[in-house]
């Protein structure tokens, strides 16, 4: 039975890392994009005088799959506990 719950364990934690890296990566990406055009539309003189330009909300898919494999995560761990501790 303990093998059982370290695969389980095993499997989500995988499941939510594939789930969750690549979201994280695009809206970082994305961030980066943005902070980078509004770093050269300052140096060109018609930057954003609002000072929060730079600030990039997750889109609800991101959103989404992040809180996805955080809870994907979360499983893993406790399954792994459980797992681990009998």
């Amino acid at each position: 039975m303990t093998w059982l719950f370290v695969a389980i364990g095993l499997a989500t934690g995988a499941a939510g890392l594939v789930i969750g890296v690549p979201a994280w990566q695009t809206w970082r990406a994305r961030a980066a994009r943005e902070r980078n055009a509004e770093r050269y539309l300052a140096w060109r003189g018609r930057g954003d005088r609002t000072g929060d330009a730079g600030a990039q909300r997750m889109t609800s898919d991101e959103r989404r799959r992040i809180g996805l494999a955080a809870g994907l995560l979360a499983v893993a761990i406790a399954c792994l506990v459980i797992g681990l501790s009998t």
